[in-house]
């Protein structure tokens, strides 16, 4: 398809005889465009659909004014100041894992298993049944594991992580966290966002801020998402080029990990022709048209996806690693295949310059048996967890790199689903949701390892010292990128956003 009709002698001849023909001596104009051919033939309703079609992918969300002066929105940029990390991996395990159970160890839940605790010793919301049905709750329940300490740093750590408790010199493990839902969507939604309410990702806010080391792949990618992953990894009012890009079948060694990645009607070299031709016929139409936001953020994301089509599949194709390294991911292991192929992709996907990864973890609800839910949800996920930090250090790209292993929220220290019985199973039953006192860690990007920050009461059930909330963890790992979260702003809808709204304090207590 060319962009102008060339017009030829013949052409030229054949437009004066046109004028002949018309007393008035007015030609029809020739469109010399696709757009303008949409504008004028079919009274325009071409061109009412192709407008509908831009506002429904780009509305509300004008293109960032810094990509116009580099040439495009996830070009690589500036950060504020010295960053201490590059990018991020985000391990999240959805469901809220106990963290009296893997990473806060409390004796005294063993030394009083099966009491009840005082109305003052509980939290206030909880108690005023403003969370769960406080009915449902009954007396302390011990730890079906074991804790013991590990690396010279002495973690206290849970027996069912045994290797993630090797990595235990390099964890950072906040003990105070925080956050303002009992729910798993809204609790979900501002572990990512920062709010309850729709807004852009932590993903989308980095790579805005930052953009991409590698211009031929996305800033930001999701491996395997997770439930709402439109609302908890999107773009929100930020234009649309940084929100996530989702891979699934990332747990098979067959199947299209990118949707529409590839068209096997073409060969390769056609398809580059292809997209070279539409990059040209789209930059001769922006010099004729003028500046057009909307279309030119569209066109960006356009753009990106022929670049992915290009780069892509070399970089998800992770059969080219070593059986060695598969082995240690636990690849083809049963229970830990699907969660290492995914942490393996995590890997080869930092190397090629993406600024952030999120894999997810599901089912870790312990409402019930987690006696044994427990157990199985760690292994899934301990040995993979293991060789990405192992992996990350030996090719170092962990000094740089910040690891992020968290779930929602935690889990009550006591006993759940005891309403109506008598006689309590403790095996059949569970732990409930618990945002006021839960444990996350860091390792990598320039936080302290083998280091705890924070503590809970003595059952695990409130943070009491070094409290640090959602907002505050927000503003800490942007810190750590070198941005400020106060001067990391969005103006939409007449005022400037931020992640971090208008809390947050860098917890530089935990920074190397």
């Amino acid at each position: 398809m060319r962009t102008r009709l060339h017009r030829s002698a013949a052409s030229r001849e054949m437009s004066m005889s046109m004028k002949a023909s018309f007393p008035c001596g007015r030609v029809p104009v020739i469109p010399a465009t696709r757009r303008e051919f949409l504008q004028q033939t079919a009274l325009g309703f071409g061109s009412l659909a192709f407008a509908a079609l831009v506002t429904q992918s780009t509305a509300g969300t004008p293109i960032d004014s810094r990509a116009l002066s580099t040439g495009s929105p996830l070009a690589p940029k500036l950060p504020h100041f010295q960053p201490r990390a590059k990018r991020v991996i985000l391990l999240f395990m959805e469901g809220g894992p106990s963290h009296v159970d893997l990473l806060d160890y409390k004796p005294e839940l063993f030394r009083r298993h099966g009491q009840r605790l005082s109305a003052e010793s509980l939290p206030r919301h909880f108690r005023e049944g403003k969370a769960e049905n406080p009915e449902d709750f009954g007396p302390l329940m011990a730890t079906p594991v074991k804790f013991k300490q590990y690396g010279q740093s002495g973690l206290w750590l849970s027996d069912v992580i045994p290797h993630i408790a090797q990595c235990a010199d390099q964890l950072c493990v906040l003990k105070g966290m925080v956050c303002d839902s009992t729910e798993h969507g809204t609790a979900v939604q501002q572990f990512h966002t920062g709010m309850v309410v729709p807004r852009p990702s932590m993903g989308a806010w980095i790579t805005y801020a930052l953009g991409t080391e590698n211009q031929n792949l996305p800033g930001f990618v999701v491996i395997s998402p997770p439930a709402g992953t439109t609302i908890n990894c999107g773009s929100g009012f930020l234009p649309p080029i940084y929100q996530a890009t989702l891979l699934h079948n990332t747990d098979k060694s067959s199947g299209e990990k990118l949707r529409y990645l590839t068209d096997p009607r073409l060969p390769p070299e056609l398809r580059r022709k292809q997209l070279e031709l539409l990059r040209e016929i789209n930059r001769e139409h922006a010099q004729r048209a003028g500046q057009d936001t909307t279309l030119e953020s569209m066109i960006e994301s356009f753009e990106m996806a022929a670049r992915m089509q290009l780069s892509a599949p070399e970089v998800l194709d992770i059969s080219r690693e070593t059986p060695e390294t598969m082995a240690r991911y636990g690849i083809g292991a049963g229970e830990t295949d699907s969660f290492g192929r995914q942490c393996l992709l995590a890997r080869r996907l930092v190397e090629a310059g993406v600024r952030f990864i999120q894999v997810t973890s599901k089912g870790w609800d312990h409402h019930n048996m987690i006696h044994r839910s427990l157990r199985s949800s760690c292994a899934r996920v301990d040995k993979p967890t293991a060789a990405l930090l192992t992996d990350l250090k030996q090719r170092g790209l962990l000094d740089d790199t910040l690891v992020i292993w968290s779930g929602e929220f935690g889990r009550t220290p006591l006993v759940q689903g005891v309403r109506g019985k008598t006689t309590l199973n403790y095996e059949a039953l569970g732990r409930g949701h618990n945002p006021y006192g839960w444990s996350l860690w860091l390792a990598g990007g320039g936080v302290k390892g083998g280091f705890c920050y924070g503590k809970t009461d003595d059952f695990g059930f409130q943070a009491v010292e070094d409290r640090v909330h959602i907002h505050d963890l927000h503003a800490t790992i942007l810190y750590l990128l070198g941005l400020d979260h106060e001067r990391l702003t969005y103006r939409h809808a007449g005022r400037d956003f931020r992640l971090t709204d208008v809390h947050g304090r860098v917890v530089k207590e935990i920074v190397a």
